[in-house]
């Protein structure tokens, strides 16, 4: 028998942890996704829709240009992320390229799921250029991380401050909220700090070699992560007229970040307007309130995706041509 075969046999029960965890996960997600839906449906029948549209319509060209540029800016940033994982991994790809790739997936990803922009678009065109499998897993390992640590100092910092209170359905009381945004803040910095502690070390698992970035790339990434985030939330703030409080419209954006995340709908088709809905109708009217949610949908996840198309077509067309020679 090898000794692989007799390690597993000997140890069987994290592999069936890991067994039960994932059937537990299908169910959950499952069960999530069900809510989710099921809050929709019950809030959109309330909706007015024709009311939507016309509040749609009432926003002024200006506005609709500016949360425009911001939610280019917030794309750019994020193409950003990147550009960390290629100094860290000291890949030679132009910079312009690895940014465009970055953005390219990224718009995908909102509008695809991660399968198809962050895994499957930035495996193909990391690959078509040249870069090898484990440089690859580094970078998209690495642009995860920047894009997850903004949003935990973030969302972090707004519950830790008491400026957010947690929903009464949470029964979570304010001093558990509050503790757990000082976790969420712990964890972002002591990432910082892990990094700078641990630069220059490897770890090797599973046949791979770990390298974490240096101190100052891990605050290069907290800092990226967190402008992208704000962009995105002045954004829907304008958007929402200023009549929501900007604390809350971030809170209420990361709430919808995560379940999107969670929920595998394609574009959150569904899952953003039932978070809005549920959280704010309250506080927004709901023709209102669905005008804004209809236009950041258009101006962050549609006008990007067109944007990314024709990159995705200049990037294939720059590889065939740089193959061929």
């Amino acid at each position: 028998m090898r000794p692989e075969a007799a390690a597993i046999t000997a140890d069987p029960m994290p592999v069936a942890a890991a067994s039960g965890w994932r059937r537990w996960r299908r169910w959950l997600v499952s069960l999530f996704a069900v809510v989710v839906l099921g809050l929709l449906i019950f809030h959109a029948g309330k909706v007015d829709w024709a009311g939507a549209w016309a509040a749609l319509h009432r926003y002024s060209p200006l506005l609709l240009l500016g949360v425009l540029g911001l939610t280019t800016a917030s794309h750019a940033v994020y193409g950003c992320f990147d550009l960390i994982g290629r100094q860290h991994t000291r890949h030679g790809l132009a910079l312009w390229r690895t940014w465009a790739i970055a953005v390219t997936s990224f718009a995908f990803n909102l509008n695809l799921g991660a399968l198809v922009g962050s895994v499957g678009l930035r495996t193909r065109l990391y690959t078509r250029a040249g870069l090898d499998e484990a440089t690859i897993a580094q970078v998209v390992a690495l642009s995860l991380a920047t894009n997850w640590l903004g949003y935990a100092l973030i969302a972090g910092s707004l519950f830790a401050s008491g400026t957010i209170r947690p929903p009464g359905e949470a029964h979570l009381g304010m001093s558990a909220f509050r503790a757990l945004g000082v976790l969420m803040v712990l964890v972002a910095l002591g990432y910082v700090v892990a990094c700078a502690l641990s630069h220059g070390r490897e770890w090797h698992w599973r046949g791979r070699t770990l390298k974490p970035p240096s101190g100052r790339l891990a605050l290069l990434q907290l800092a990226l992560s967190s402008c992208h985030w704000l962009l995105t939330g002045t954004a829907m703030y304008l958007l929402l007229g200023r009549h929501v409080p900007y604390t809350t419209t971030l809170a209420v954006l990361m709430a919808a970040s995560i379940a999107g995340v969670i929920t595998p709908i394609p574009a959150g088709l569904g899952v953003l307007e039932a978070v809005y809905l549920a959280l704010l109708s309250g506080s927004v009217r709901q023709s209102a309130l669905m005008g804004a949610v209809l236009a950041y949908r258009a101006l962050y996840y549609l006008v990007p995706l067109g944007g990314g198309l024709l990159l995705y077509m200049l990037l294939e067309r720059h590889a065939s041509a740089v193959n061929s020679d």
